[in-house]
This record gives C-alpha cells, sequence and structure tokens, in this order.
C-alpha cells in the first residue's frame, strides 16, 4: 500500500470516529412526557418556572442542592432536582434550559441554562437632538 492510501484511510476512520462520538454525545430536545419514557437517558428541556411552587434551597445545610417545578413546552409539570448551589437572579428567569435525565417522577439536572428578561424590552430608542460635534 501507498502512504497517501495508509493517510487516506487513517482520515476516513478518524472522521467516522468524530461523527460516531457527536451522534452518541448529543441530547435532545424533548419534553417531560418524553423523557419520561425513557428514564436515564439525557434530554434538554425547554421550560418555564413555576412561580406558584416553592424554589427549595437551604444554603446552610445543603448548599448543593436546589429543586423548583418546571413547566415544559406542552404544559407537563415535573420537579427539578440540581445538586449545585441556586443561580443568582433564579427566580427572574423567564426560561430555563435544563439538561439530564428523569428520576423516578422527578427530572435530575445536571446542568441549567437561564433566560432573564432584557433590560431593553418595550423600550422605545431616545431621539438624538440636533447636536454638533467639534464644528461640524
Amino acid at each position: 500500500m501507498k502512504t497517501s492510501h495508509i493517510i487516506l484511510i487513517l482520515l476516513v476512520m478518524a472522521v467516522v470516529a468524530v461523527v460516531v462520538s457527536t451522534v452518541t454525545n448529543s441530547s435532545t430536545y424533548s419534553d417531560f412526557t418524553e423523557a419520561a419514557k425513557k428514564p436515564g437517558k439525557e434530554f434538554q428541556i425547554i421550560g418555564k418556572l413555576n412561580r406558584a411552587k416553592p424554589i427549595e434551597y437551604d444554603a446552610q445545610t445543603r448548599a448543593n442542592e436546589f429543586s423548583f417545578y418546571l413547566f415544559d413546552e406542552k404544559g407537563v409539570e415535573k420537579k427539578v432536582v440540581y445538586h449545585d448551589a441556586k443561580p443568582q437572579d433564579f427566580e427572574k428567569s423567564e426560561k430555563v434550559v435544563i439538561v439530564g435525565a428523569m428520576q423516578g417522577n422527578q427530572f435530575i439536572a445536571k446542568s441549567l441554562l437561564l433566560k432573564c428578561p432584557s433590560k431593553y424590552n418595550n423600550k422605545k430608542p431616545e431621539k438624538f437632538g440636533e447636536k454638533k460635534f467639534n464644528g461640524v
């Protein structure tokens, strides 16, 4: 075999390995119903915080655990447990993306992504007056 053939074969094998590892490690956007059908499988779920139910976090006794209730995009509500500190301004978030898996009747999140309300919403830009700069 020529060295160019060997290099080509190694390159093709590397590309196949990258594609396979990307497909097997990627999580899927879904909802609680789908995640409940496949407990233990990782999912990404976009939802809205249920502000009517308590956010449980005690920094003194359980600093690395906090839980809350989330509605997915189909309106299904589940308790979410996150084994880390509560993110700052969590209560102000509009939407929450959780990554994790169902375990029993609750979702165990390994990471959170918060979408906070924009401070620029519903504001109209101010009109500029006629100003001259540097003699212009």
